[in-house]
């Protein structure tokens, strides 16, 4: 008998023989995430139903020196919840209770694997709604959301999920149940949950989450303006900013993406536009109309040839559906693609198009450019076929460059997606050596045998004993481990 069989044998009596798969066409629906480019077949998957077996498959895990990798629904887009081959991949997504909804406190308490959507639908009839909303958000998983500090189109104004997650139940990766945080918005001594927020399972595995809730606003306004080109269309977002107006929301696509959005979902935007702005504003009834006044007359002013503004919540979505879509809808006019994730300045955002685009020409690849234009977080969609020799790795090249010119313009490898796998090799152009080791240094505190969603993040390898870790014979989360790190 194998280790894992030995393993797969004591996880069956813990927690259930149907909740554990070995067999391998079972195993291979697990072999990747939403970045399909990358695939691993797990040793195991393991489907625990509550926080005490979560931590019970952890502990086996621990006990027999097997690493372990937490999913939720699978949606990541870096690669982070990429299996181990010799580890057990341990499935959240059957923990979908949402144990509290506490309006009084404006507070949700929700277990990992509860979708997005699902806690603003408990939550509108109290007047409330849960504000990060990737555009997954009908099928990504709060915990996943955790993991990878995702945001969404109201991210602009609202801020991501670590601005939205006050409590944390989690499960070290020595198996003991720890809690980070509280309904509280702020809790003494080190912010431990802050770093656990975006830590991409490499600190744990989440299986409680509080959440903020946030108060449905009085109005909300919704317009689509066409532009001629990305440059017109960045012109008029840093206009918007620069006047003062904070939107709820600016989204851009450029022609591309426009093309793939009216094949899936026939979304109805304007022929001809280069690029079109999603410009959505909510707040105070009388604020709104000030401001949204402001806003057409500033993307009119450069350059916009057609504005379109909702008129009730039906054209609205109408209005959102094309955006929303964008990511599955490329699929429409391509066999394959690579979504990256990129930050830069807004002001930076016509000249990074445009490099996007010579990039692409020179390789010979197509690049649908759909981000949230507000806050600077590029999604561009590198376009290839993969039974065509060498365009799969002329893509990855532009994918690469595309990195680069964030970096080179101030900016960031990642603003929600995560590093996971897929960009694990491109921290080093952002973060030197000195920074590594200390981002090294707090993930030995939490995970000192290194077994929690290994291989991701870091660029290579590293034993938390190749570095000063935390002390041995602690739990690693204990303060004064901690602070060694600090």
């Amino acid at each position: 008998m194998t280790d894992i069989d030995a393993l797969a044998a004591r996880l069956r009596a813990a927690i259930g023989a149907r909740r554990v798969l070995t067999d391998r066409q079972e195993l291979r629906t697990y072999e990747c995430d939403g970045l399909a480019h990358y695939k691993v077949i797990p040793a195991l998957v393991a489907l625990p139903v509550t926080a005490a077996q979560v931590a019970e498959v952890v502990r086996e895990c621990a006990a027999a020196g097997v690493p372990f990798v937490a999913r939720g629904s699978g949606t990541g887009l870096s690669g982070g919840a990429l299996p181990h081959a010799d580890g057990v991949l341990i499935v959240t997504s059957q923990l979908r209770e949402i144990l509290d909804v506490r309006p009084e406190d404006e507070r949700a308490v929700v277990q990992p694997g509860v979708i997005n959507l699902q806690v603003t639908k408990e939550a509108t009839p109290h007047g409330y709604y849960y504000a990060p909303d990737p555009s997954s958000q009908q099928i990504c998983s709060i915990g996943g959301n955790v993991a990878e500090n995702s945001g969404g189109a109201h991210c602009l104004k609202y801020g991501f999920t670590t601005n939205h997650v006050t409590g944390l139940e989690v499960v070290a990766p020595d198996g003991e149940l720890v809690r980070l945080g509280g309904p509280a918005p702020d809790t003494p001594g080190y912010d431990l949950l802050g770093a656990f927020v975006g830590s991409e399972g490499t600190l744990g595995v989440a299986t409680e989450v509080t959440v903020k809730l946030t108060r449905l606003p009085e109005t909300v306004r919704t317009l689509l303006a066409a532009f001629g080109s990305t440059d017109q269309a960045g012109a008029a977002t840093s206009a918007i900013i620069a006047a003062g107006v904070v939107p709820a929301a600016v989204e851009m696509m450029d022609a591309l993406a426009i093309e793939a959005a009216e094949a899936a979902v026939r979304c109805g935007y304007p022929a001809g536009a280069g690029a079109v702005l999603i410009v959505e504003l909510d707040g105070p009834a009388a604020e709104v109309e000030a401001q949204f006044d402001e806003v057409s007359a500033l993307c009119a002013a450069n350059g916009a040839f057609e504005t379109r503004i909702a008129a009730d919540d039906t054209e609205r979505a109408l209005i959102w559906r094309g955006r929303k879509s964008a990511f599955a809808a490329v699929g429409r006019i391509s066999p394959d693609y690579i979504v990256q994730d990129g930050v830069i300045p807004r002001t930076a955002l016509p000249e990074v198009l445009r490099r996007i685009g010579e990039v692409a020409a020179e390789h010979g690849v197509r690049v649908a450019n759909v981000f949230h234009a507000g806050d600077g977080n590029l999604h561009p969609l590198v376009l290839f076929d993969d039974t065509v020799p060498g365009q799969a790795e002329r893509a990855e090249a532009v994918s690469g460059a595309i990195l680069d010119l964030c970096i080179e313009h101030g900016g960031s490898i990642t603003g929600e997606h995560g590093v996971g796998v897929d960009k694990a090799r491109y921290m080093p152009r952002m973060f030197s050596d000195a920074d590594l080791d200390t981002m090294q240094l707090v993930r030995c505190a939490f995970d000192p045998d290194g077994i929690a969603n290994p291989g991701k993040v870091f660029p290579t390898p590293r034993l938390c004993g190749e570095r000063p870790g935390p002390r041995k014979g602690a739990h690693p989360l204990h303060e004064q481990d901690v602070a060694e790190v600090f």
